[in-house]
């Protein structure tokens, strides 16, 4: 019996990547928003979104990202005529954040228009768990469940390895930790990022787990802005600066001109690490990657190097 092998496109980085690691995946996608970048082979597969913002500096993002959403638009435009020359028979994409991609109406559109219409897979993660839910909801969507699964089963197996480590640090002190999502304004990350935090050991106080999600899971709020005062009064341990959609060259960047400000001196007298991380990659794609970004957070709080990846896109800020 041939097994129907159905044409897939992702509008979203992290759903990309999920199918993308699931085996026997990639060969599925015939499309790809414009950030979908990892892993390398779905590179050649047609960009099918564009983003609307400029990057100039995060302050100015931040005011075109509120008017856009203010004024009713979108952040991204889609190719509707290569989406409907492509006929996808699937699209993976999201309704949980407006900025990160495409929204899920545009997409509903555009799928109602076509015909037969596509079945649209909306991937809504808020935690870890989640995540690994979003990995067989792509599988049995795309008739790969059993490998689905396989890949699930490997990634639960290195966060029950780092629940353990934890664990057995009883008389461990736990650091204050700040995860900024973005650096002006500043955004104390949310969703999914304070939990791997705790999960690694640590505390993250200015946006911490607040609430039990249905599997007992400790969850935080989405990313909220703080006040350079209040990062000062915190006196974090570790501070990891990941901008959302920025990578290792640009952060640093960003946080060479932070660090300038009046409010860095005092916020980091007591310090002892600053990381910069690829930001578009890691922490804010909720995808299999974020088990390497809780393995490079249990490496970072319990100072134990070696549990950080190979290759782990990071760089220690020298204070």
């Amino acid at each position: 019996m041939t097994v129907r092998k159905p044409k897939v496109i992702s509008l979203l980085p992290s759903a990309t990547e999920i199918i993308g690691l699931i085996p026997g995946g990639a060969e599925l996608l015939v499309g790809r928003s414009h950030e979908d970048d990892y892993p390398e082979s779905i590179l050649d597969r047609p960009y099918l979104t564009a983003q609307k913002t400029t990057f100039t500096d995060p302050a100015d993002v931040d005011r075109q990202v509120s008017e856009t959403l203010a004024a009713g638009q979108s952040l991204y435009t889609l190719n509707v005529d290569l989406i409907k020359k492509l006929q996808p028979e699937v699209i993976l994409t999201q309704s949980l954040c407006k900025v990160c991609a495409i929204d899920l109406i545009s997409v509903e559109r555009v799928a109602a228009s076509m015909s037969p219409q596509p079945q649209i897979v909306d991937l809504n993660p808020n935690s870890l768990g989640d995540v690994l839910e979003n990995i067989t909801s792509v599988g049995k969507a795309v008739g790969l469940e059993e490998e689905s699964r396989l890949l699930q089963g490997q990634l639960r197996s290195r966060i029950e390895r780092i629940e353990r480590l934890v664990k057995d640090k009883a008389d461990f002190v736990k650091p204050k930790c700040l995860m900024m999502e973005w650096p002006e304004p500043i955004y104390a990350a949310g969703h999914w990022t304070p939990q791997i935090i705790e999960m690694a050991g640590g505390l993250h106080p200015l946006n911490p787990c607040i609430k039990t999600n249905e599997r007992g899971e400790k969850i935080a709020k989405y990313g909220k802005p703080v006040t350079p005062e209040s990062v000062v009064e915190l006196q974090p341990d570790i501070i990891i600066i990941a901008p959302c959609g920025l990578d290792l060259v640009e952060s640093e960047k960003q946080t060479k001109i932070i660090s300038e400000k009046p409010w860095w001196k005092e916020a980091t007298k007591n310090t002892k690490k600053v990381y910069l991380v690829d930001g578009s990659h890691m922490f804010n794609r909720p995808g299999p990657r974020l088990v390497d970004a809780l393995e490079f957070c249990a490496g970072v709080i319990l100072d134990q190097p070696e549990l950080i990846p190979e290759g782990f896109p990071v760089k220690e800020w020298k204070l």
